[in-house]
């Protein structure tokens, strides 16, 4: 279990480091204005959709019914051609009436700003079919125990569009949208070509070939199982991504607030993610299949000594990354994103956005971890439940918390609603089972290592004064 995880940890770590060197030339080339908001709107939507198919979403759902299928061929090309239809025909839409969507994802921008983001919209919009076929056939290589070509992909993005901004240097700030804009499209079709480029190394591609072939003669065959997987799509879409939502409602709501706003939700949110990512999507990834195998053979003492063993781990990491984001908030801020265009209040405002998101780090991180247990139980009604009361309860926070705090409200209420999922998520898994995996000998390591590292952390924070 655990080298699957360190190959996911590895490869989103990489990824992440070049991610956050492409946030700190665009903090540096753009800064938090007008038209790094409205990149950052322009590439919500397609990068929300990247998130909740790449992230486990498709994959703990589709991956079951590929192995229960008695035609997997066929079974695989009709989910493509059905999905692959949906998604395309919503990209051509969104390219024909670019204004309506971009109204759509930022309700509050004015016309003029509304006309200046459309072309942009129906850019970025390009990369969403590129990332569905890419999580498509990154779900075949799981199938075979392959982690390392998904896991690092994402990094040919990140070089795409520090590619761009390395072109369009010195150029007007539209130009530069411009260039970031096709490299999102770029770093798609990379990501699309080195996925089909592992699919031929593991001999994989005649799986399709076949689909294609016996299509029509086997389509009917497939009926029962084609249903019981949209039955399942959704709910489970809905359930695992919470926090995707959420941080796509803060920047909807954030367009009503003063130009800059968008910005350092967006800035804030890419460090929250790193953790989340590098830890608690890395180890969902890496122990849903193994979880899901053993409850299938009605194994759950052996699922629940993986449960276990993830928990703890995830428990003690997530727990140094939120004191660790939340006491440096500032100088984290400071150190990454305070030059050229990024001025020191936008880091002032973005510290203070980011201590509200890494409030909720632990709940979300944890929350990932026994939505397993549903899904791997295909309970995803459950967890659709779930996610529409966490989702219901961060809209009504963040309409009681955007005035008196603004950007960092919204940043706080997705947070609370965090805590809310965690606690219902834990009641759907189960209260006997949780309190099983609790351990009274790590909850005092867990307490003595929390006090020091505490410490710790506000002795390096006025050292850090003393010098800077």
């Amino acid at each position: 279990m655990f080298k699957a995880i360190f190959t996911n940890s590895f490869g989103i770590l990489f990824s992440r480091i070049l991610g956050l060197v492409r946030d700190l030339m665009t903090a540096s080339f753009l800064g938090a204005n007008l038209y790094t908001d409205i990149f950052f709107i322009a590439f919500k939507l397609p990068n929300l959709f990247r998130r909740i198919f790449a992230e486990g979403a498709f994959t703990q759902v589709f991956l079951p019914a590929f192995t229960r299928s008695r035609h997997k061929a066929v079974f695989s090309i009709h989910i493509l051609l059905v999905f692959f239809l949906v998604i395309m025909l919503l990209t051509l839409s969104v390219n024909l009436f670019p204004d309506a969507a971009s109204k759509a994802i930022a309700v509050g921008f004015d016309a003029q700003t509304i006309t200046l983001a459309a072309p942009f919209v129906a850019i970025n919009f390009f990369y969403l079919p590129l990332i569905f076929l890419v999580t498509f056939f990154s779900t075949f290589l799981q199938y075979k125990h392959h982690f390392s070509t998904t896991a690092y992909a994402t990094a040919l993005l990140n070089i795409s569009l520090i590619g761009a901004l390395l072109l369009s240097k010195g150029m007007e700030e539209e130009t530069i949208v411009y260039y970031l804009s096709y490299g999102v499209v770029i770093g798609g079709l990379l990501q699309l070509a080195v996925h089909i480029m592992a699919l031929y190394r593991l001999n994989l591609l005649p799986l399709f070939i076949g689909g294609i072939t016996y299509y029509r003669r086997k389509v009917a065959a497939i009926q029962h199982e084609t249903r019981q997987f949209k039955q399942q799509f959704f709910p489970a879409i809905w359930g695992n991504s919470t926090a995707q939502f959420s941080a796509f409602l803060d920047t909807w709501l954030a367009s009503f607030l003063a130009t800059g706003a968008i910005s350092y939700l967006y800035y804030a949110n890419r460090i929250f993610q790193l953790p989340l990512a590098l830890f608690a999507i890395a180890v969902s990834i890496a122990l849903f299949p193994k979880v899901a195998r053993h409850l299938k053979h009605n194994d759950e003492a052996k699922a629940m000594e993986f449960m276990r063993q993830a928990f703890w781990f995830l428990f003690f990491i997530l727990s140094f990354s939120t004191l660790g984001g939340y006491i440096l908030s500032y100088e984290i801020t400071r150190l990454l994103f305070e030059r050229g265009a990024f001025h020191a209040d936008d880091t002032v405002h973005t510290a203070a956005v980011l201590q509200m998101y890494m409030l909720g780090l632990l709940p979300f991180g944890l929350s990932k971890l026994f939505a397993l247990w549903l899904y791997a139980q295909q309970r995803q009604g459950e967890a659709a439940q779930i996610a529409t009361y966490t989702l219901g309860s961060n809209i009504i926070l963040s309409l009681v918390l955007i005035a008196p705090l603004e950007a960092a409200g919204l940043a706080l209420a997705s947070s609370l609603s965090g805590f809310i999922g965690f606690v219902m998520t834990v009641r759907a898994f189960g209260n006997d089972r949780f309190f099983d995996i609790i351990s009274p000998k790590y909850l005092l390591w867990y307490v003595g290592s929390m006090v020091i590292f505490t410490l710790t952390l506000l002795a390096f924070k006025e050292l850090l004064h003393a010098y800077l």
